[in-house]
């Protein structure tokens, strides 16, 4: 066994960083892994920290490899960002924290996962540890692409790219690591468009699978202006009821966590101001959170319409090229008849045009408005 066993489909990867951790000479103090979404960025930076701190090199079964890989080695700090972006606070002390000698490990890592969320102050105080590395401490950041990171951070760190895997890699991790069923292991597979966190999400949640196949079937709805603000109005709220669903039950443990270590009383109508001040700093963290996590749901359910156009484009054109959404080849049929490759085309350059401005923070029901004009099929 090898701790980077769930590192699918990225040999070349594979092969750089273990050539850092057998070779002093191929090692650096900063490395960025970039990689498209669901490509394992964050599995590989794990696998790379427990590699380095395993006497052996990355058995996948010793105490150093275990717990590096599951986040609970002294050594190892993992910052998974659940906010809007990593800020400057969060960056200083980090910093500090990379100038402490490791205290059991031989070496002291620090992953983020998401270095493209640090804010343009948070990347600043960033950078003076990247410039002044200390001994024994490793930086390894993780991003979508190298254009997600300011030159001054990603000119001072050695680049990694990771790449998607394919389909049939992703289901047999699925098979291997999780037991799911081969048949729905290659279903979530191909419709996650081997985003491994997706595609194990499809396989085991019977509500995700439902809500992907609502979204699917809107390409074949959108004729009227009205059922264009209608699909908007449908996609923010499956949206919304995800991240609800998703951070209830969490946001509550939390707060009632929070009250226990203040040694608050639950039941009390009201609370002292120390108290007050933390549980609203709690929910301003819960907000930025569930912000996030719907903005999330409203980009991967783009994706999945995205990946509609792009069937339907398939058909048309006879490219020898499998489809995403092989199980439901008649809806992206029923579309392929309606709409000529161009128009396929201007409803795939609308949904890019509405990622990008959510992703520029714009309100996301208007920018899915004046995406579902564009998808609007002949009457």
């Amino acid at each position: 066994m090898s701790v980077w066993r769930d590192v699918i489909g990225q040999e070349p990867a594979v092969a750089t960083l273990s050539r850092a951790v057998e070779d002093p000479a191929a090692m650096t103090h900063a490395w960025l892994l970039t990689g498209p979404p669901g490509s394992g960025r964050s599995v590989a930076a794990r696998a790379f920290a427990a590699a380095l701190q395993c006497p052996s090199g990355g058995c996948g079964e010793c105490r150093e490899c275990r717990t590096a890989a599951d986040g609970t080695h002294a050594d190892v700090d993992v910052i998974a960002t659940e906010g809007l972006s990593i800020k400057v606070e969060q960056a200083r002390d980090l910093v500090a924290l990379a100038q402490h000698r490791p205290s059991l490990g031989r070496w002291r890592v620090i992953i983020v996962e998401d270095a493209d969320r640090l804010t343009e102050r948070a990347a600043d105080a960033l950078l003076k540890a990247l410039e002044e590395p200390v001994p024994r401490t490793v930086w390894m950041l993780c991003a979508p692409s190298v254009e997600d990171v300011i030159i001054t951070i990603r000119s001072r760190s050695r680049h990694v790219r990771l790449r998607t895997p394919s389909v049939e890699a992703v289901a047999d991790l699925l098979v291997r690591r999780d037991g799911v069923d081969p048949p729905m292991a290659m279903y979530a597979a191909r419709a996650s468009q081997s985003h491994v966190g997706l595609a194990r999400r499809l396989a085991r949640d019977e509500h995700a699978r439902i809500r992907r196949h609502d979204v699917i079937t809107l390409t074949t709805k959108i004729r009227s202006v009205g059922d264009a603000i209608d699909a908007a109005s449908d996609l923010s709220t499956i949206a919304t009821e995800e991240s609800q669903a998703s951070s209830a039950e969490r946001d509550a443990a939390e707060r009632t966590r929070l009250m226990e270590v203040l040694g608050a009383d639950p039941t009390a109508r009201t609370q002292p101001p120390h108290i007050r001040s933390q549980l609203a700093s709690l929910e301003k963290e819960q907000k930025a959170r569930a912000t996030r996590f719907s903005r999330d749901m409203v980009d991967r359910s783009l994706v999945d319409l995205l990946s509609v156009y792009r069937d339907a484009l398939v058909l048309r054109t006879g490219a020898p090229t499998a489809l995403v959404n092989e199980d439901s080849r008649q809806t992206v049929q029923q579309v392929a008849q309606v709409l000529s490759s161009e128009r396929l085309l201007v409803a795939m350059d609308a949904i890019g045009t509405a990622r990008e401005r959510i992703a520029a923070n714009v309100q996301p029901l208007l920018a899915l408005e004046a995406m579902a004009l564009d998808l609007r099929l002949p009457r």
